[in-house]
């Protein structure tokens, strides 16, 4: 583990302004190669092991097959995470290797690596900005937006904001097919389009392989069930750590950067099982404050900075309550209700 770590720091010493945080989080920025490997064989082990597992299950039940294949989906969620660390710069000292990491788990979290990095930095720099929406986020408007839509429009945002699209089928579009093609980045050069395609084609070839050798029944029973039950559970942790009530949105000059990260993230606080397989995304405010901490040191930031620990808490039963937030109120500075909308303001 690494030697270097944070000094507590007394309620009178922590600072007030967000930007401040900045220098202190610094000194957590280290990662430890020997745990990293670590955090990352214990996530691949056991997944390629249930995966194993699951496909001798086929011979026994379909249906114990399909439960061990859904387990499984917890250690896709946190494989993901450590890409998202790697992409980060966050999980190994040598860039390179955090980057060649990163490329051969996107092939089995079906994400092409390059194409995500980029997007989810512009989501980094823009989180929050009601000016800089609709890349790498979930689409949101505000009130005086969807008052000016068509019925249709109306219909169509309502749709998309349900749970069973935002939670169910986006997410298997978003995995299966959307990845396939570096939307967003169609014209940003040969980089990204190399990332999808070579992507494509190492999670063509594992298919292939799985399919000759064991048939469809490995398809449908394990890849299927533990790919689309992690994207399912992906979606939802990237909604929570943005789509809460007190979240913040700006617009114009107003917004800040460092405002946006810690106002505007979540910290979701979830039982220690959840927390370790979702590599704590959920200390999430800390994480858009200072992107360059490694996961495993969150805790440490949280244990040392008691601001932080408090800032922006959310339960697990508290967070169902977002998935019924969809507009935000530029007059509250809050998101909205459909419902609450129409009691307020009259909206259909």
């Amino acid at each position: 583990m690494s030697k270097t770590s944070g000094s507590p720091a007394t309620a009178e010493t922590e600072p007030q302004a967000a930007r401040d945080w900045v220098q202190i989080l610094a000194r957590y920025r280290e990662p430890d190669t020997l745990r990293s490997s670590y955090e990352l064989a214990v996530s691949l082990v056991p997944f390629f092991a249930l995966w194993a597992l699951a496909w001798w299950a086929l011979s026994l039940s379909y249906l114990l097959a399909f439960a061990i294949s859904a387990v499984n989906a917890a250690f896709l969620v946190r494989i993901f995470a450590i890409q998202h660390d790697c992409g980060h710069a966050s999980f190994f000292h040598n860039r390179h290797l955090s980057d060649w990491v990163g490329r051969a788990l996107g092939v089995v979290t079906l994400t092409p690596y390059d194409v995500w990095r980029r997007t989810h930095s512009i989501h980094h720099a823009t989180a929050g900005n009601l000016d800089k929406r609709g890349v790498g986020d979930v689409h949101t408007l505000t009130v005086a937006e969807y008052r000016a839509r068509s019925r249709f429009g109306r219909f169509l945002y309502r749709l998309y904001r349900n749970p069973i699209i935002l939670f169910g089928v986006g997410p298997g579009y978003l995995f299966m097919f959307q990845n396939r093609i570096p939307l967003g980045l169609m014209r940003a050069g040969w980089r990204y389009w190399l990332s999808a395609m070579a992507t494509n084609a190492s999670i063509g070839a594992a298919l292939g392989l799985i399919g000759y050798f064991g048939g469809l029944a490995p398809l449908l029973l394990i890849f299927l069930p533990t790919s689309l039950i992690a994207a399912s559970a992906g979606v939802w942790l990237f909604y929570v750590q943005h789509q809460f009530e007190e979240t913040e949105w700006q617009a114009g000059e107003d917004w800040q950067l460092h405002e946006a990260a810690l106002k505007g993230s979540s910290h979701y606080e979830l039982p220690a099982v959840l927390q370790w397989f979702t590599a704590n995304i959920g200390v999430h405010h800390v994480h858009h404050l200072y992107s360059r901490i490694p996961f495993y040191r969150l805790t440490e930031v949280l244990r040392d900075h008691a601001a932080l620990a408090q800032s922006r808490k959310i339960t697990l039963l508290e967070s169902l309550h977002c998935a019924r937030l969809h507009l935000w109120d530029e007059t509250q500075r809050k998101l909205l209700s459909f419902r609450d909308a129409r009691a307020l303001y009259g909206l259909a």
